[in-house]
C-alpha cells in the first residue's frame, strides 16, 4: 500500500512538474525574437533595432519614416497589449475585452466620441505625418504577426489582438488628454454645483488663492481672506464624515538653468513626470538614429509613449526638453436654456458577446450632461480638430530653444509647461499644446450668450513664453506659472496648491552653481516644509494631555520634518491633516453626494479655507457632538491614528506606522489586482515609500515620478534617465523588471543606451528578394 501511495505521489508530482514546464514552454513562445533578420515592404532601406541591458530600443535607419517603422516594431514586440489598452481606454472599447464590468467606464469615455474624432483628424494630417503614422502602424502589425503565440493577456481574456491603425496613435494621445485634463472637466462642474447649492460666497471661500505661489515673474494673486459663510444647522446635522478623495497631482516637476549657473558652463534641465503607475510603466526607453534629408544626422534619445512614433521627453544633442501639465483652463460647461436644440447620437459598445447602445445627447456646444434639472454642454479643447496632431515628432531636428518655442505653438498635445535647454547655454519656457483662443475662462458654467464659438474653433498661438530669464532659473510644478494678468486670460484648470513649486523655487535660489548630482538631489527632496505648520498644530493639541498622548507626542516631535521611510511622526501629521479636512468639510461633501458631485476635484484648494476655520473657530461649522474646535481636532487625530493602526498594525503599535510602510511603493500589473495569485509573477517588488505630495519627491502607493530625467544638451553621456520599471510587458523577458531596482533605491541610470546585447535586422523586401 505504501509503495502504491509512493508511486501515486511520484506520478502526481511528475504530472504537476510537466504541467508547469509545459505552461512555461507555451508561455515562452510569446516572447519576441530579438535576434533575427526579416524583410518588410514598408521600408526603403535597412533598419536595425538593437537592445541594451535595459532593453532600450536602439533604432538605426536611413530616414525618419524607416526609423518610425523600427520603433513601431519594437513597441509591437514589447508593449502591444498596453498599447491596445491605451487606445481602447480613449475610445471607450474596454468592455469588448473585459465585459460588462468595464461598461460604465466605456460610457464615460464614449461621451467624448474620441474614436470618431481621431478618424476625422487623421484625414487632415500632412502627407508626411500621415505616412509616418501608417509606416509606424505597419511596424507594429508586422511585430504582432511575427508572434508565435499571443501574449498571456489575450490568452487569459480570450480576446483577439486587432491590428494597429494610424488613428490609434491619435487615440493614445487622447488617452493622455483624459488623464491630464480629466480633473479640469470635473472641477468646473463641481464648482457650478457648489455655487448653486451654497451660494457664490461659499464657492469663493473654497477656492481662494493660497500663499504658496511660484509664478515665474513672482506675481501674487491677492490674498484677501474670503468671509467664512455660515453653515445651516440642517447641513451640519445631516453630515456624514467620509473620505473626500484626494486628486492625484498628475503633472510633474521640471526646472532648468542657463549656462550661467552650471558648474561646467552648460544649460541644464530636470524633468520628472508624475503619473499613476502600472506594470509595465507607461514610458519606453528609445534612441532613434537616422538622416534628415540626407543632410543632418539625427540622434534623439529619451522615452517614447508606446502607440506613438515620437520621443516625448529627451534630447537630440542640440536641444533637450521636458514637460509638466500646465493646468490652464481648457474646458467650459455651458448651461443650456430650453430653446437650445439638441439631438441624440448612438454609440455602439461591443461586449465579448453582443453589444449595447449608448445614447449621447448632443448640442451646438458639445455633448450634454444632466445635473439635477439643468442640462450642461461641454466645450473642451479635446473635442476640437486641433487637439491632436503629430507635430511632436518635429522636436527630433530642432537645433535651438528658439526653434522649440516656435514649434510649441503648433503641437497637438494636452497643453504642457515645456522647458527647453540647448547646447548654446539657453533655457526657455512656454506652454506647448492645444489651447483655445477664447478670452473668458470661467470656474463655473457659463450661459449660451457668453460662449465664444469662433474663438473655441481657433487655437491660441500667442501663449506667453520666457527665454533666458534674468535670474537664470525656470521652474514649474503644476501650479500657476504665468503672471496674474495672463492668468485672467488663461484661467485655472485645477492648479496644484503651489507648495511643491515653491519648494523647488526656493531650492534653486539656495545656490549659484549646479551640477547634475545637485539636480538629482532636488528631485529626491522629501523635506516636509509644507506640513511644518500642521506638525506644530498637532503637537500643540496633543500636549494638552501629555500623559494620554505621551507616545504620540514623542513620535510627532521627532518626525524628522521629512517624508522619510522611518518617520512615524510624518505619517501621523500627514493623516491628521487629511482627516481634519474631511471632517470639517463633511457637511458640504454630504450634500454634494446627493447630486453625484464631490469636493474631490477642488480638495487641493481647501488649504486656505481649513486654516481660516482653525483660526476663527466658527460655531456654525462645529459638529454638535463637539463642544470646541480643540475637541474636533483631537478627535480627528484619534480617528486618523486608529484607522491607520487597524490597517497597518496587528498589535496596535505606533511603531508600525512608519511612513515607508504606510506609503509603500506597489507597482502592479492590472491583472494581478483581479487575480492576486499572479502578483509574484507580474508585479514589481514592493519597496519602502519615499516622498509624498507637496514636495519635489512626489510618491504615493502607485503614483509618482514616472521617470527621472536630468540632461545638459550636448553632454548626454552624463545625463540621467531613471524609470520605475522595465521595457517589456512579458513577465519572462529579461527586460520586464530591468531598471526598477535603480529607481527604487534612488540610483541614477544613464540616459544613453549601453552596449547592444541583441540586434534585429530588417531588410526591404526588394533587397531580400535579390539576396535570395
Amino acid at each position: 500500500m505504501h509503495k502504491i501511495i509512493k508511486i501515486a505521489l511520484i506520478v502526481t508530482s511528475s504530472l504537476a512538474v510537466m504541467t508547469v514546464a509545459g505552461s512555461y514552454w507555451a508561455f515562452s513562445l510569446s516572447l519576441p525574437d530579438l535576434d533575427k533578420t526579416i524583410s518588410s515592404e514598408s521600408i526603403s532601406n535597412k533598419v536595425s533595432v538593437g537592445r541594451d541591458r535595459l532593453g532600450t530600443a536602439i533604432v538605426h535607419a536611413d530616414n525618419r519614416q524607416d526609423a518610425a517603422y523600427g520603433l513601431g516594431y519594437a513597441h509591437g514586440q514589447d508593449r502591444f497589449f498596453q498599447m491596445d489598452l491605451l487606445r481602447r481606454n480613449a475610445a471607450g472599447e474596454l468592455a469588448e475585452i473585459f465585459g460588462e464590468k468595464a461598461l460604465n467606464l466605456d460610457k464615460r469615455r464614449r461621451f467624448h466620441q474620441l474614436r470618431k474624432r481621431a478618424n476625422q483628424i487623421v484625414e487632415t494630417l500632412t502627407p508626411q505625418h500621415l505616412s509616418l503614422l501608417t509606416i509606424y502602424a505597419n511596424g507594429v502589425n508586422d511585430a504582432l504577426a511575427a508572434q508565435r503565440l499571443s501574449s498571456f493577456e489575450y490568452i487569459l481574456t480570450g480576446a483577439e489582438p486587432k491590428p494597429w491603425q494610424a488613428a490609434d496613435s491619435l487615440l493614445v494621445i487622447f488617452s493622455m488628454y483624459l488623464d491630464l485634463q480629466g480633473n479640469t472637466i470635473k472641477r468646473d462642474l463641481a464648482l457650478t454645483q457648489i455655487e448653486q447649492l451654497f451660494g457664490q460666497p461659499m464657492r469663493r471661500f473654497l477656492t481662494q488663492p493660497s500663499h504658496y505661489q511660484a509664478a515665474l515673474d513672482s506675481s501674487l494673486i491677492a490674498l484677501d481672506s474670503a468671509a467664512i459663510p455660515p453653515l445651516s444647522p440642517m447641513l451640519l446635522s445631516q453630515a456624514i464624515d467620509s473620505m473626500i478623495e484626494e486628486p492625484l497631482e498628475i503633472g510633474s516637476n521640471n526646472w532648468a538653468i542657463t549656462a550661467a549657473l552650471s558648474d561646467n558652463g552648460k544649460a541644464m534641465l530636470s524633468d520628472d513626470m508624475h503619473l499613476s503607475f502600472a506594470v509595465p510603466i507607461i514610458w519606453y526607453r528609445a534612441q532613434l538614429n537616422y538622416s534628415l534629408n540626407q543632410k543632418q544626422n539625427v540622434q534623439i534619445t529619451g522615452v517614447s509613449l508606446p502607440g506613438a512614433p515620437a520621443i516625448v521627453v529627451g534630447s537630440n544633442g542640440n536641444v533637450a526638453w521636458g514637460f509638466t501639465n500646465a493646468y490652464i483652463d481648457t474646458a467650459d460647461w455651458i448651461a443650456l436654456d430650453k430653446k437650445t436644440p439638441t439631438y441624440i447620437e448612438n454609440e455602439r459598445i461591443a461586449l465579448p458577446e453582443g453589444e449595447v447602445m449608448f445614447e449621447i445627447e448632443m448640442s451646438p456646444y458639445g455633448p450634454v450632461k444632466q445635473l439635477g434639472e439643468q442640462r450642461y454642454a461641454l466645450s473642451w479643447v479635446g473635442h476640437q480638430p486641433y487637439a491632436v496632431d503629430m507635430q511632436l515628432v518635429e522636436l527630433d531636428s530642432i537645433t535651438s530653444v528658439e526653434e522649440g518655442l516656435e514649434l510649441a505653438s503648433t503641437m497637438g498635445i494636452p497643453v504642457q509647461n515645456m522647458l527647453l535647454v540647448d547646447d548654446s547655454g539657453n533655457a526657455a519656457w512656454k506652454p506647448a499644446g492645444a489651447f483655445p483662443s477664447r478670452t473668458n475662462p470661467s470656474d463655473i458654467a457659463i450661459s449660451t450668450k457668453e460662449y465664444q464659438p469662433v474663438n473655441w474653433q481657433k487655437r491660441n498661438q500667442q501663449l506667453p513664453q520666457v527665454l533666458n530669464p534674468e535670474q537664470h532659473r525656470l521652474w514649474s510644478g503644476n501650479s500657476r506659472v504665468v503672471s496674474v494678468q495672463e492668468h485672467q486670460i488663461l484661467g485655472d484648470g485645477g492648479y496644484a496648491l503651489g507648495a511643491r513649486s515653491t519648494q523647488i523655487k526656493d531650492r534653486l535660489f539656495e545656490s549659484d552653481s549646479f551640477a547634475v548630482d545637485d539636480f538629482y538631489r532636488l528631485q529626491l527632496d522629501n523635506q516636509a516644509r509644507f506640513l511644518q505648520s500642521w506638525q506644530s498644530l498637532l503637537l500643540n493639541h496633543l500636549e494638552r494631555d501629555p500623559k494620554l498622548y505621551a507616545a504620540d507626542i514623542e513620535y510627532v516631535k521627532n518626525w524628522q520634518a521629512c517624508a522619510c521611510a522611518d518617520s512615524v511622526g510624518y505619517t501621523l501629521v500627514r493623516h491628521f491633516r487629511t482627516q481634519l479636512i474631511d471632517s470639517a468639510f463633511a457637511p458640504l461633501e454630504t450634500e454634494l453626494a446627493n447630486y453625484n458631485q464631490s469636493l474631490a476635484p477642488i480638495k487641493r484648494n481647501l488649504e486656505p479655507g481649513i486654516w481660516q476655520l482653525i483660526e476663527n473657530e466658527p460655531e456654525s461649522w462645529l459638529p454638535s457632538e463637539y463642544q470646541t474646535w480643540a475637541e474636533l481636532m483631537l478627535a480627528s487625530y484619534v480617528k486618523s491614528r486608529d484607522t491607520l493602526l487597524a490597517k497597518y498594525s496587528e498589535q496596535g503599535h505606533l511603531a508600525d506606522l512608519a511612513w515607508g510602510k504606510v506609503n509603500q511603493l506597489k507597482i502592479q500589473h492590472p491583472f494581478s489586482k483581479q487575480i492576486p495569485v499572479l502578483s509574484q509573477l507580474l508585479d514589481m517588488p514592493v519597496v519602502e515609500g519615499f516622498g509624498d505630495s507637496f514636495m519635489p519627491a512626489v510618491q504615493g502607493a502607485s503614483f509618482g515620478a514616472s521617470q527621472r530625467f536630468i540632461v545638459q544638451a550636448g553632454d548626454e553621456i552624463n545625463a540621467i534617465m531613471t524609470v520605475p520599471g522595465g521595457q517589456s510587458g512579458h513577465p519572462l523577458s529579461a527586460f520586464y523588471r530591468a531598471g526598477f531596482e535603480e529607481y527604487a533605491t534612488q540610483q541614477s541610470t544613464p540616459l544613453l543606451p549601453g552596449d547592444m546585447t541583441h540586434q534585429l535586422q530588417i531588410l526591404p523586401s526588394s533587397v531580400s528578394s535579390v539576396n535570395q
